[in-house]
Formats: structure tokens, sequence, C-alpha cells
């Protein structure tokens, strides 16, 4: 059976990369702070000078390896992209733009196509 992306899928794939950056905040803050090297001794990663241990980087779940974007096409059939983003879905059907949020970039985006052709940068 196809293992398409459905809702709970797409939610344990955001948590493990939220949790998987998280741990990795803390291996770079701890680095920084260290100045010293990291290596994985016996599976857990240590700090070579202190020998702090760092906290283990989460596993992929299993149930989301080989996970389809599983979002409905133009044909009606679900997408069997794999490459996913993130969200769970792939590069064509993660979501459309909303747009420029901040002033400036609403500004920016005003300013598109206003100058001519051979004064733009």
């Amino acid at each position: 059976m196809a293992n398409y992306s459905t809702p709970e899928l797409r939610k344990r794939h955001k948590q493990f990369y939220r949790n998987y950056e998280r741990v990795s905040a803390i291996h770079r803050q701890l680095e920084e702070t260290m100045g010293s090297t990291i290596e994985i001794v016996r599976g857990r990663v240590v700090i070579t000078e202190s020998k702090q241990t760092l906290p283990p980087h989460p596993i992929f779940p299993e149930e989301c390896r080989g996970m389809m974007c599983g979002a409905k096409t133009r044909v009606g059939t679900p997408c069997k992209r794999k490459d996913l983003f993130l969200s769970g879905r792939c590069k064509f059907h993660g979501g459309m733009s909303t747009g420029p949020v901040t002033t400036e970039g609403k500004r920016k985006a005003a300013n598109n196509g206003m100058a001519p052709k051979g004064n733009r940068t």
C-alpha cells in the first residue's frame, strides 16, 4: 500500500523536524560556548574537552519514510512525489505564497516592474 501523507503523518513529520532543529540549536550553542570539538562515542554525542553529554538527535519516524505528498492533482489522483518540505507537501502542493507581509516587502512588491529596462539591477 502506498504511504500517502495524512494529517497525522504530516504532524509527526513536522514534529520530528521541530525537535531536530531544537537539538541542533543546543548542539551549536554548546559548541560555541565550549569552543571544543564534538565527537560521537558509543552512539552518543560528546564534547571532547569537558565530556559534557549532549542530547541525541531524534530518530526519523519509520512510518514517515517514503511518505508521498498525497495532495489532489488536477486529474484527481493523489500526488506521488516524495521530495517533501517540512510541511509534508511537495514543492507543487506546499501552498501558495501569501505575498509580502511587512510594509517594506509590500513597498518593494508595488515597485516591481516600474523601472525602465535599462535601469534594472
